[in-house]
């Protein structure tokens, strides 16, 4: 996988499936949930990285024998690709041992699990269609989520080593815990921690600024039945960003919606109960400014 020659010959072990019996539970035709993304022949930067939750409920050698891992019902990832005279690459870096499964544009189920280094699935095609692909990433023996890094390239696949600035939601958070019942008091909650960090979240659909790679703050959540949103924002003299990963695994993030100045906020409106883990980016890199995270019910900072 570390060069161009040994993900080819990777590729030859790629399994191709007809269309599953059991597609009925995967919803091939869903948006990705962490994403959508446009790419034409030549596109950069190169590879086109995103992060993704691997895993999910559905055993997908139900789907077919050749296929290994647990799987989400939704595609983690969409490309729309329109191609070149290059090949093409997906596959994925990761502590865990992942796997990958793909349909392609011409209706075609692709599925790999270990042909990279390090337990890592990679697929690629010589001459690729155009069109949509739509891309799982499962996780081999576990149907729990893990957090990994999807690549898509014309180059080649991902490098032998996962990248150590992964944001991940299973480390300890920076500036603590705190357990909430919708109603509490004080409102807002609050917490004052350092924004930034050496992670670029750019990579995360959607997101932008730096993050530290374990989470700022997690917040336990226990919703209750007076229908009130739940508020994150966070409160500087500096241009924060803010990025969650919500009680069901998708990630949100916000740069400038707050109420003043260039302050993030995120409202979910019908909060589940659960993990809410929290990180507070600064927009400018290499920045580390003091920031207040607030935790409302009420408004937004």
């Amino acid at each position: 996988m570390t060069s161009l020659g040994r993900v080819l010959a990777a590729a030859a072990a790629v399994t191709l499936i007809a269309a599953p019996a059991y597609a009925q539970r995967i919803q091939s035709n869903a948006q990705g949930t962490f994403g959508t993304v446009n790419l034409v022949s030549g596109f950069t930067p190169d590879p086109h990285v995103t992060t993704v939750n691997a895993g999910g409920p559905i055993d997908v050698s139900t789907v077919s024998d050749n296929c290994r891992g647990f799987i989400a019902e939704r595609p983690s990832f969409t490309l729309n690709f329109r191609k070149g005279e290059l090949p093409l690459y997906i596959g994925v870096a990761a502590d865990d041992d992942t796997t990958l499964v793909i349909r392609s544009p011409n209706g075609q189920w692709m599925c790999d699990d270990d042909s990279g280094d390090n337990l890592n699935p990679v697929v690629s095609w010589s001459q690729p269609r155009n069109g949509r692909y739509q891309i799982w990433v499962g996780r081999f023996g576990s149907s729990e989520l893990a957090p990994a890094q999807l690549y898509i390239s014309e180059i080649g696949g991902p490098a032998d080593a996962v990248p150590t600035d992964l944001p991940d939601f299973t480390l300890t958070p920076n500036y603590g815990v705190i357990d909430l019942v919708s109603g509490f008091q004080p409102d807002p909650h609050t917490v004052n921690v350092t924004a930034g960090g050496e992670y670029n979240a750019y990579q995360i659909p959607g997101c932008v600024g730096s993050i530290s790679r374990a989470p700022d703050y997690r917040v336990n959540f226990t919703a209750g039945g007076a229908g009130l949103p739940l508020i994150f924002s966070a409160s500087s003299e500096a241009d924060t960003t803010l990025v969650i990963n919500d009680a069901g695994g998708n990630w949100v993030c916000d740069d400038d919606g707050g109420n003043e100045g260039l302050n993030p906020a995120v409202t979910f409106t019908n909060p589940a109960s659960g993990q809410y883990d929290v990180w507070v980016g600064s927009y400018a890199e290499g920045d580390y400014p003091s920031a207040v995270l607030n935790v409302s019910e009420v408004t937004s900072q």
